[in-house]
């Protein structure tokens, strides 16, 4: 995908303020409209105009533009960083796949879900909801928690120019809480019109990288080393879950490393609770004493085992 550059294609300075990107937008349509321009290439540029007004002249995502595209050239090749939208304060719901289809793949990627703002109609209306993308721990999901959550808000100054502040709110997070679940703050969203009552704040809820567990839906996903004497022979081994908690869980006698066992009713604790997926890995104890290395000739000479044994059969098919 190729990063665009929206201040090139409207022609103006990153500094510009919101009257010179209108100014600059309209003196463009005008000369690349379809419907008057002669210019042989004015559909295409009037694509690009539209999309680079759509995103300069919204003060949320031309401050989330900003942030990300730092240091991008046109044409250069770019992905997004994973949640590189966390802690961004939007109004409204945002574009639909279908509104953002008529814009470019650079575009939906950025834009397809956030920022989108409603018109007011009517003497007094409800204020607009704001959404946010939020990153919580999965310990948080299995104990629930008030956290200290800080959002970034785009606004825009008296000279038209985008500005971010910072908000700090304490969210209570229930226990429970799922990937992509929404937690909706009443009444933190925009100022409603004409006494109207304000909006809600909806945070989306994503999970941050744990070093050892992840989150598929309500279920659990965890590798779990055993000794090689555990998957022979079968055993009863511990595990540790995000809450501090300990389960006993049974390795079946013959288990191999990859195979997985479902624990059902521990995961992610909801109503019906996630499952525990466990991942066997067999794990070698190192030869480095003489013991060790006797007990594993011990084994060379006595076991009557190829791990090789059924690729070699394969080979002679």
């Amino acid at each position: 995908m190729e990063f665009k550059d929206y201040y090139q294609a409207l022609g103006v300075s990153r500094e510009a303020t919101a009257e010179e990107i209108k100014k600059a937008y309209r003196k463009l349509a005008r000369k690349y409209h379809p419907d008057v321009s002669k210019e042989p290439d004015a559909e295409r540029r009037m694509k690009e105009i539209n999309e680079a007004y759509a995103v300069l002249s919204d003060p949320e995502k031309r401050a989330a533009y900003d942030q990300l595209g730092r240091g991008y050239r046109p044409g250069e090749e770019f992905r997004p960083p994973p949640d590189w939208d966390v802690g961004f304060e939007f109004s409204g719901p945002g574009f639909s796949q279908a509104e953002a289809a008529d814009f470019s793949d650079f575009f939906a990627e950025l834009f397809g879900r956030m920022g989108g703002r409603r018109a007011r109609h009517g003497f007094q209306a409800r204020g607009e909801d704001h959404h946010a993308k939020v990153l919580l721990d999965i310990e948080d999901a299995f104990r629930g928690a008030t956290r200290e959550i800080q959002l970034r808000v785009p606004a825009t100054d008296e000279h038209g120019r985008v500005t971010v502040t910072t908000r700090t709110l304490n969210v209570k997070i229930p226990k429970g809480v799922r990937e992509g679940q929404m937690i909706r703050l009443a009444g933190q969203g925009s100022s409603g019109f004409g006494g109207g009552a304000p909006g809600d704040l909806l945070l989306e809820v994503h999970f941050r990288p744990h070093p050892r567990f992840r989150v598929e839906g309500r279920d659990l996903h965890v590798a779990l080393p055993v000794a090689p004497w555990e998957a022979a022979l079968g055993a009863v081994v511990p595990v540790a879950l995000p809450d501090g908690s300990n389960l006993k869980v049974r390795i079946p006698p013959g288990a191999q490393s990859g195979r997985a066992l479902r624990v059902r009713g521990h995961g992610i604790p909801s109503s019906p609770p996630g499952d525990l997926l466990l991942e066997l890995q067999v794990v070698l104890p190192p030869a480095d004493t003489p013991k060790a290395r006797a007990i594993y000739e011990a084994m060379a000479r006595d076991l009557a085992f190829d791990p090789r044994a059924e690729h070699s059969a394969q080979d002679h098919v």
